[in-house]
């Protein structure tokens, strides 16, 4: 693959996972509306209306159904059914071992598994699944029209640095806080700067859907 295939692809993939998180926040914002009957934070990074798991969620419809080269939407369903399912137990997994925290419980419900997903959950993933071949697909080939357009790169670079420091200030912000559970003082003039501006009252209200495990 060329130079530049290769940067089509990455810039296609990021904003697959930009506008994934979008839509999954969103999504979820809804769902916690319906739940609580007020609306509460559902973010997954701390500037921003974006849960990332849907960006991943996104990414990985792109990479297995561009594979899977078929239109059959009964295997579509299944297929990104049982991906779907696997990318959400495996998120869980990592937030809790990283940060000792999850955002999400399903132990309450039948069929699940550790409470990191459901049969229920992965019936969204292939619901979703099919929607992304029915209106997601034919619009990346509208994207990929615009690519080399200067206007399109500007806009992608500068979405780009914010999205990536982003998600480092929103990592190591978590990090921090995960070390001030367990009592541990700041080591450096980076942890006093993140115990003061990232406090565990204010990653709480950005994060008001976490638990402590």
């Amino acid at each position: 693959m060329k130079k530049k295939d290769i940067l089509k692809e990455v810039i296609i993939i990021f904003w697959l996972f930009v506008i994934g998180s979008l839509v999954g926040y969103i999504l979820e914002m809804i769902v916690g509306l319906v739940q609580t009957g007020h609306f509460e934070s559902r973010q997954g990074l701390i500037y921003g209306p974006f849960t990332p798991v849907y960006g991943i969620g996104m990414v990985m419809y792109y990479f297995v159904l561009n594979h899977m080269k078929t239109d059959n939407k009964v295997k579509i369903f299944f297929l990104t059914a049982i991906w779907g399912g696997m990318l959400e137990y495996l998120c869980s997994f990592l937030q809790e071992k990283i940060y000792g925290t999850i955002s999400w419980d399903y132990s309450n419900l039948i069929l699940n598994i550790n409470g990191r997903t459901s049969i229920l959950h992965c019936t969204y993933w292939g619901i979703a699944g099919v929607l992304y071949i029915m209106y997601v697909d034919p619009l990346l080939e509208k994207i990929k029209e615009r690519i080399n357009a200067k206007g399109f790169k500007i806009i992608t670079t500068i979405v780009l640095i914010l999205m990536l420091s982003n998600i480092c200030i929103s990592c190591v912000a978590a990090n921090r806080q995960t070390e001030r559970r367990k009592n541990i003082a700041p080591a450096s003039s980076l942890d006093v700067f993140l115990d003061r501006y990232y406090s565990d009252e204010y990653m709480d209200r950005i994060y008001a859907n976490k638990k402590e495990v």
